[in-house]
């Protein structure tokens, strides 16, 4: 939100200065040269702001998160102009980067717009793009792009609620680098992340942070020096994936034979429900994903020979946890309740396998 005396600059043309009057939706500006240019209050975004007292994102010795604007180009004929000195840390020879989002007026979040930031805490400059998609969307739209120097807290863009669909998925592309001295080179990245839209509207989602003073929506884009992973896959991804799974499974039997779901020993099934003799690449799977699909491998076997009386299997699950085998020996009590349960040999199966035998 824009006050009086915070340092400002244009969105839609160069230049800027500090906010001097508000009236309604207009704002006044009085540039380095004293003159006063209205604009309206959402084309212009906030580099400085005047504050009466020190912010959460201070550092010691008065080394402070700076607010500052990419400097004019000048000609050749002028004298350069001194760059403000970068002071250095040794914990900012690391990078971290933090995307958050703060509701302009927390107690309202059904009705406020939201700012989006980006804090750049290390000891170099981001070049770096800030880019959002929506689910139903393959395209990416380009929010912000620029250069964020060291130790800055830099204002991204202003949003509502219609923007919330469009915004599903975020990404963060940067280079990082120094200027005027040496340093260690960092790994240019493309971080996509899942921002969960709903978050927006729960206060209790919105946490306190130390580089802001009020309550935000943070998203760790990277912390010392490591770009973070997805943390969510999309369920009609993995429901895509292991359809295409099942179908290359059926290809590559022969067509002259049918394969059991399990191995026979005489007359007794084995069958492993060690994930990761179930499917070949567990990428993007969570626990419960992982669980579900033995549990779907362990019903498949029980339906086919739930008929056929007298008929031993052996489940082999690991000992692990216990999680997948309490979560059969549910599954036999709720649905094959007259069948008879039993640890298997531990001699041939170790200690974690479980016997099913198949009565009327």
């Amino acid at each position: 939100m824009v006050k009086v005396n915070d340092i400002v600059r244009f969105l839609n043309e160069v230049g800027g200065g500090r906010v001097t009057r508000i009236e309604g939706k207009m704002v006044y500006v009085e540039d380095e040269d004293g003159f006063e240019r209205p604009a309206l209050a959402h084309e212009v975004v906030v580099v400085d702001q005047a504050r009466s007292k020190p912010t959460a994102y201070e550092r010691p010795l008065d080394i402070k998160i700076r607010l500052v604007e990419p400097e004019k180009p000048t000609k050749a004929t002028q004298p350069a102009v001194a760059q403000e000195p970068v002071f250095e840390t040794p914990e900012g020879e690391v990078l971290n980067v933090v995307l958050a989002y703060e509701a302009r007026e927390i107690k309202h979040l059904n009705t406020t717009t939201f700012y989006s930031h980006l804090v750049n805490d290390s000891n170099y400059y981001l070049y770096f793009t800030y880019m959002t998609r929506g689910d139903e969307s393959v395209e990416w739209t380009t929010r912000y792009h620029g250069l964020v120097e060291p130790n800055i807290q830099l204002q991204l863009d202003e949003f509502g609620h219609d923007d919330l669909n469009d915004m599903t998925h975020v990404a963060i592309q940067y280079v990082a680098f120094k200027q005027g001295k040496g340093f260690k080179l960092k790994n240019p990245a493309l971080v996509e992340m899942r921002l969960d839209v709903t978050k927006f509207y729960k206060l209790h989602c919105f946490h306190a942070s130390e580089y802001f003073d009020e309550p935000v929506i943070e998203l760790k884009v990277v912390s010392n020096d490591r770009p973070a992973r997805i943390t969510h896959i999309d369920s009609s991804e993995l429901e895509a994936a292991m359809r295409e799974k099942k179908r290359q499974e059926k290809q590559d039997k022969p067509h002259h034979t049918s394969k059991p779901a399990a191995k026979r020993q005489d007359e007794l099934i084995v069958q492993d429900l060690h994930i990761a003799e179930l499917i070949d690449n567990l990428s993007g799977l969570s626990n419960s994903d992982m669980l579900n699909y033995q549990l779907d491998k362990f019903r498949e076997v029980m339906e086919a020979n739930k008929n056929r009386v007298g008929q031993k299997i052996v489940f082999i699950h690991g000992k692990g946890e216990g999680v997948l085998r309490r979560a059969l020996l549910d599954e036999l009590r709720r649905r094959y309740p007259r069948c008879a349960v039993q640890d298997a040999s531990f001699r041939e199966y170790g200690f974690g396998a479980t016997q099913v035998t198949i009565h009327k």
